[in-house]
């Protein structure tokens, strides 16, 4: 037959896995393909005709073009009917999708409206931003401005500062001398020039036959961290004028009035001598209340009330040294007995179980310091606590009773001396 029914098979075979993608945008090349497909079915009517006049010539042939016949119409017809239907549903389809195109379309149409109303607004808060970061800016500039010319004020009024520290410092030494000259000449006092022993302090005075020391410090730099441990230091290097003959016991040290903020002790017991830090304005009451020491000069004119109480003080002072010693002996004595007792009398284990024990035990006294004073309020409250303590454990009588304790041998030998 030499004819080929490609754009039909085609057709079909598209009708088959047509899908929806290709329902929406290729509707048109199936539309095309379905016109040439009918062209070629259009072509087979034309063969089938041909086919029935020859199939006149054989009546066998033609029942069975007929039937042949007969059966493509009915699947024809079926073609149509369901190519028909499909047009409809694609054509509904197609309204929903174009609905759907419409929607988008407005959206789109609304982002764009938002998008160019939010491009805007960010120009505007850009704009607004742009300039409150430039006023931001100028303000940060000027406090700059303002902070550097406030320390460039505070340095050169804190080297100001340090200079004119620095020029009392160095000229401390000379002031102080002038001071004292002053105030020698102005109430009659001897200012030595030169002292008669070994060393060399910057201002000695001369009362009661006593050569008094005035040693002028001022720290070596602006830094004042250091100047309480210089001034601790030359408490101890004045030792060397104390050794001399007739140079009292009580040695100043004169410093700058601007820093004694950082001074924290004034007062230096050591033990031989004593060491006051002073300043300038107090070197003329000082030196006055010094002077008033030649009043005193000879105990002859003490009032007889007054060498009385002294006489009292140093005599009790005197009996209550000697007790003690004799009280210490006294108990040395028996614990050396007590001692001696144990290493003959107790039993050989006991005796070295009790050596274990001993080397075990350590006494620490109270440590004495030299800044810190021994308050006679501190002993007599720590005694009362032992005193209670003793009491309670019934190691001593009560004070009610404690007089019987004149009874025992210690106070019976006071009595005897």
């Amino acid at each position: 037959m030499g004819i080929k029914f490609e754009k039909l098979n085609q057709f079909f075979e598209r009708i088959k896995t047509i899908g929806f993608w290709q329902r929406i945008f290729r509707w048109s090349q199936i539309k095309d393909l379905s016109y040439e497909a009918y062209k070629e079915f259009g072509e087979l009517e034309n063969l089938l005709d041909r086919t029935i006049k020859e199939a006149d010539e054989t009546k066998s042939s033609i029942a069975v073009l007929k039937n042949d016949l007969e059966h493509l119409k009915s699947e024809k017809n079926q073609l149509e009917i369901s190519y028909e239907r499909q047009i409809n549903n694609k054509e509904k389809e197609i309204v929903s999708l174009k609905d759907q195109v419409s929607q988008l379309t407005i959206s789109i149409t609304q982002l764009r409206q938002e998008n160019t109303i939010f491009k805007q607004t960010e120009s505007d808060r850009k704009t607004k931003y742009d300039n409150d970061v430039a006023g931001l800016n100028a303000i940060r500039e000027q406090i700059q401005k303002e902070r550097q010319k406030e320390i460039v004020d505070r340095h050169e009024s804190e080297i100001k500062r340090i200079e004119s520290m620095k020029e009392t410092w160095a000229k401390h030494q000379e002031r102080v001398k002038q001071a004292i000259k002053m105030v020698c000449q102005k109430h009659a006092i001897e200012y030595v020039e030169k002292v008669p022993f070994k060393g060399s302090p910057d201002n000695t005075i001369k009362l009661c036959d006593e050569f008094i020391i005035f040693d002028a410090k001022s720290p070596s730099s602006d830094d004042l961290q250091n100047f309480p441990t210089y001034i601790k230091i030359q408490t101890e290097s004045v030792k060397k004028y104390i050794k001399e003959d007739n140079v009292r016991k009580d040695i100043y040290l004169v410093i700058p009035s601007n820093t004694v903020d950082v001074i924290e002790m004034f007062s230096y017991n050591m033990a031989d001598y004593n060491v006051y830090v002073v300043t300038l304005d107090v070197l003329e009451p000082l030196i006055l209340s010094l002077k008033r020491i030649e009043e005193y000069e000879f105990v002859n004119e003490l009032s007889p009330e007054e060498r009385e109480n002294i006489c009292r003080i140093i005599g009790k002072f005197a009996h209550m040294t000697k007790r003690r010693i004799q009280i210490d002996h006294f108990f040395a004595w028996e614990f050396l007995d007590i001692l001696t007792k144990c290493k003959a009398d107790l039993p050989k284990e006991v005796l070295e179980k009790v050596i274990e024990f001993e080397k075990a035990e350590k006494l620490n006294p109270p440590q004495e310091k030299r800044a810190k004073q021994i308050l006679n309020t501190e002993l007599e409250s720590d005694t009362e606590k032992i005193q209670k303590e003793a009491e309670a454990k019934g190691i001593i009588f009560p004070s009610s009773v404690q007089k019987n304790l004149k009874t025992l041998p210690l106070y019976d030998n006071e009595k005897q001396e």
